[in-house]
């Protein structure tokens, strides 16, 4: 005999005697005097379908009792059930009740502990502290991985979609790093023979110089003789002019970093010079002087250093993590912490090919125009790389991802208050989306928040399912036995 059928005769007994039953329409079961059952009552389907202590405490029975001064258990009709959910979805004891979306008659499975312990029971029952348990209707706990909420607990846990769809990822790629000298523009100024300076111009270290400006007056041995032979040369009526052998004698000036204007001077004058005029060989910032009037220079010595400035490189320090998002010829804007609001535009032109073992970053080297001479080298600066692809790619919000290490899932509002679990493939990140490249289509609507707890919920019930499929397994008969909850004589 199954459940119902086994209350069926327990109301008919109890009609039979006479005795009395509960009506109760709150959320909570309280004892309320009514009338006794008839035998027409328990016909037209008024039947008790288990007892109540009649003191309102949690005890219960699907037979008939009696306490143990006597008196009689009070019956509790499908009607007059505990709502164990939503007010608007007033659940019966192991009876048919309609669905909130209205599609049909649902029945309770079993019931679940009211604070998520591991326990269900196949008919009603309250645990230790008076708290009834929930009922779990068919479906609610489908196999196809979906968990399903009431819209009260919906409402109540602010549970927020939006559909996904196709948005260009930005991210920046933040980075440190510092101003230095561009190599290609550094000249140094020595001389290739021994050498006497009898004269040096008013230029200083950190002086500004350009193309063609005197430096220094110097008298060479090796140079004037050069100079004379190359006078001669162009002066010989047998040589006419400057032949072979004048183009050798001018090379050999060249070879001895004479300045072209010098030597184009001597061509001219068709004299030898016996004090040459060094000129600076580019624009930019003296970096070191060592030249002194008088002194006797060496081949090799560096006497003075010059760098142009109007390029400069920044050489910023990016994270491991950020080098598959930048490549060479990206743009880059370089801000520098001496000039608050101004902005420098860059370009990526060098990726170093190796890794910092102990800061975890690989140095980027961004050329960086600078007109008005406003970076100097050292300067501390902070580089900005704008990553990412120009095409849309499809998106939801970083909030949706429930990421637990090995793997990343989102849940898919299906509607009905059904949520689905997808596990999806991530891409970029960026301006609070992430690319999503495989497990949703455009415009499934995915949960922005709360989902942690639709996740929570999902795990539970797949944990109370197993437990209430296990506890139906080893106690087939628990369905015609009594309530263990308190059910003492």
């Amino acid at each position: 005999m199954n459940r119902l059928g086994l209350a069926g005769a327990a109301a008919a007994i109890v009609a039979a005697a006479g005795a009395t039953f509960i009506a109760d329409v709150g959320p909570r079961l309280r004892p309320i005097e009514g009338p006794v059952i008839s035998a027409a009552a328990a016909a037209d389907g008024c039947a008790p379908i288990y007892f109540q202590d009649p003191d309102g405490k949690p005890f219960y029975s699907l037979a008939p009792r009696k306490t143990a001064d006597g008196r009689d258990y009070r019956g509790v009709p499908a009607g007059a059930d505990v709502s164990f959910d939503d007010k608007e979805q007033p659940p019966s004891v192991a009876a048919e009740v309609k669905a909130a979306d209205g599609n049909g008659p649902r029945k309770i499975k079993y019931y679940r502990n009211p604070m998520g312990l591991p326990d269900t029971s196949p008919v009603p029952k309250k645990d230790s502290m008076g708290m009834d348990y929930i009922p779990v209707y068919e479906g609610d706990d489908s196999d196809d991985g979906s968990v399903k909420l009431s819209p009260g607990k919906i409402q109540r846990t602010g549970v927020k979609s939006e559909p996904a769809e196709l948005r260009r990822i930005r991210t920046l790629v933040r980075a440190p790093g510092t101003i230095q000298f561009d190599e290609r523009r550094v000249s140094v100024i020595a001389m290739r023979s021994e050498s006497y300076l009898q004269k040096v111009a008013d230029v200083t270290t950190g002086s500004r110089v350009v193309k063609g400006q005197p430096l220094m007056e110097i008298y060479s041995p090796s140079v004037a003789s050069a100079a004379a032979e190359y006078i001669s040369t162009i002066n010989s009526p047998v040589t006419g002019g400057v032949g072979l052998y004048g183009r050798g004698s001018r090379q050999r000036l060249m070879n001895l970093d004479v300045p072209e204007p010098v030597i184009v001077a001597m061509e001219k004058s068709r004299t030898v010079p016996m004090i040459i005029d060094w000129s600076a060989p580019r624009d930019g910032i003296v970096l070191e002087r060592n030249a002194i009037e008088g002194m006797r220079a060496q081949p090799g010595d560096v006497l003075f250093r010059i760098a142009d400035v109007s390029l400069v490189w920044a050489l910023v320090d990016v994270a491991e993590r950020d080098l598959g998002s930048i490549a060479i010829g990206q743009p880059v804007t370089v801000r520098a912490r001496s000039y608050p609001g101004r902005q420098f535009e860059g370009k990526i032109s060098v990726i170093y090919p190796q890794v910092n073992r102990d800061t975890r970053t690989a140095r980027v080297r961004i050329e960086l125009p600078n007109a008005d001479f406003a970076l100097l080298p050292d300067m501390y600066v902070d580089a900005e790389v704008a990553t990412g692809s120009q095409v849309p790619v499809l998106a939801v919000a970083e909030s949706s991802v429930l990421d637990t290490g090995s793997r990343q899932a989102i849940l898919v509002d299906r509607g009905q208050g059904r949520f689905e679990p997808r596990e999806v493939k991530l891409g970029r990140r960026g301006a609070g989306y992430v690319e999503i490249r495989d497990g949703i289509a455009k415009g499934d609507a995915v949960v922005t928040s709360a989902n942690f707890l639709i996740d929570a919920e999902s795990n539970l019930k797949a944990a109370l399912k197993g437990f209430a499929e296990a506890g139906a397994s080893q106690t087939p008969e628990a369905s015609g036995s009594e309530m263990s909850m308190g059910d003492r004589p």
